[in-house]
């Protein structure tokens, strides 16, 4: 019966956080990270708000959770998909990048954290920073610097381009209109162009860098 009861708790705690979780990708949807508040997150949760500090410790764990949980590039591993370190990650930097672009696309509440980081200083986003960062580090270290040596910086410059206009195309077709360069982002002929533009990049930085 312990055990019966346990196994229980743990499945309730679960389904209660998942609650919570889905409750802030709801109201960032909605009303955006202003509408972010303890008593609003329990009532769309319909889990009591004091549950936001026993299972995270608090708002800053709750929205630290779920940033780890949306986020991309916190979230990389090749699990997925095996690097080529014989070409020094071409092909998985390649997929990487357009599984990005697809990801944000779709990844409406990510959106808004990203436009969030930009417009505030907070903990929880800095920490989605530093997570980007040292899973980025990881890739670099283990993937691209043996193939780039003391070229390694120049490829981290020509992917933060690249990773950051990324990010803005999702954001500005998104936000401000499809159009962009006379592209319609909105279309998937547009959205083909850009993929096929970065797959030119990442080709042209792995022949001639």
């Amino acid at each position: 019966m312990e055990r019966k009861s346990a196994a229980g708790s743990i499945r309730n705690k679960e389904r209660s956080k998942k609650k919570f979780l889905d409750a802030v990708g709801k109201i960032l949807k909605t009303k955006g990270y202003a509408g972010l508040k303890v008593n609003d997150i329990a009532t769309v949760a319909g889990v009591d708000k004091k549950m936001i500090y026993t299972y995270f410790g608090g708002m800053n764990g709750l929205i630290d959770e779920y940033i780890r949980s949306q986020d991309y590039w916190s979230n990389v591993t090749t699990d997925k998909m095996v690097p080529d370190f014989e070409s020094g990650g071409r092909l998985f930097t390649e997929a990487m990048l357009l599984e990005q672009y697809d990801y944000v696309f779709k990844n409406k509440e990510l959106q808004k954290l990203l436009l969030w980081r930009l417009s505030e200083p907070r903990k929880a986003l800095n920490n989605m920073t530093n997570a980007q960062e040292e899973n980025g580090e990881s890739l670099f270290k283990f993937i691209i610097e043996p193939h780039f040596r003391e070229k390694t910086q120049d490829f981290r410059a020509i992917s933060a381009i690249i990773i950051s206009g990324l990010y803005y195309l999702n954001m500005y077709s998104a936000l401000n209109g499809s159009v962009f360069c006379g592209i319609d982002l909105s279309t998937e002929e547009g959205r083909e162009k850009i993929k096929k533009a970065v797959s030119f990049l990442v080709d042209q930085t792995y022949e001639n860098l």
